[in-house]
């Protein structure tokens, strides 16, 4: 095999991970083998960073205590205001009608009609279930390293799902899993000097949820860079 050939064969595997992976929110109980998730943390462990410091952490729930703790969030989340400290403040201009597309799109989806408070608020709240998900992975950063441990934390999120999706796991990200920042520290006895990222939910697609049917969509490459003169 040339060189040039392996190089399609690769490129070939990273469109189709890529393709392929969709945020799942619909999940099979059956949990994942401990050799599978180590296999996918240890892909993702490869993830560049600033000085090689790699911030990242994952915590990773099952079993009992994952129920514990969804049955514990969502109690806590229901009415509650988030206090995320790395929430975005608002939503605007090009942000604001991507993230409008991609909720009614869902709903749509879903059958949820455009006004229907109640229904929205409770496929919201699934949110805090992670979607029925066996297994959940918090994320945090070591919080002295500030926006450059965010950054490499991210690479590590995408690396992550990605590698799940390599050995045919489906994946989630969720901002819901730290939304309620304090409650998740003390929950999860997770030290304050680790900022909270982002969860994980993953597990097995139910193909028959119809969430799972939906997809988003992606700008076309041309509204995401420019070439200088």
């Amino acid at each position: 095999m040339t060189a040039g050939t392996q190089e399609r064969q690769a490129d070939a595997w990273l469109e189709a991970l890529l393709q392929e992976r969709y945020a799942t929110r619909g999940f099979r109980p059956d949990p994942v083998p401990e050799p599978v998730i180590d296999r996918i943390l240890a892909l993702a462990q490869r993830t560049p960073s600033w000085c090689n410091t790699q911030p990242w952490h994952t915590l990773v729930l099952g079993g009992e205590r994952l129920e514990r703790f969804r049955t514990a969030l969502y109690r806590h989340a229901d009415g509650a205001e988030p206090d995320y400290d790395i929430t975005p403040p608002v939503y605007q201009g090009v942000s604001l009608a991507r993230r409008r597309e991609a909720g009614w799109g869902l709903y749509g989806t879903l059958g949820i009609e455009k006004g229907d408070r109640v229904a929205s608020h409770r496929q919201a709240m699934e949110n805090f279930r992670f979607f029925g998900a066996p297994h959940l992975a918090v994320i945090t950063s070591d919080r002295a390293l500030g926006g450059y441990g965010l950054v490499d934390c991210g690479g590590f999120v995408a690396n992550l799902v990605l590698a799940a999706k390599a050995n045919g796991v489906d994946t989630v990200i969720q901002a819901a899993a730290t939304q309620q920042g304090g409650f998740v520290h003390h929950e999860l006895g997770i030290p304050e000097d680790r900022t909270l990222v982002c969860g994980v939910a993953f597990g097995y697609a139910d193909d028959t949820h119809p969430a799972n049917a939906f997809r988003a969509g992606r700008a076309p490459i041309d509204d995401a860079r420019a070439f200088l003169p």
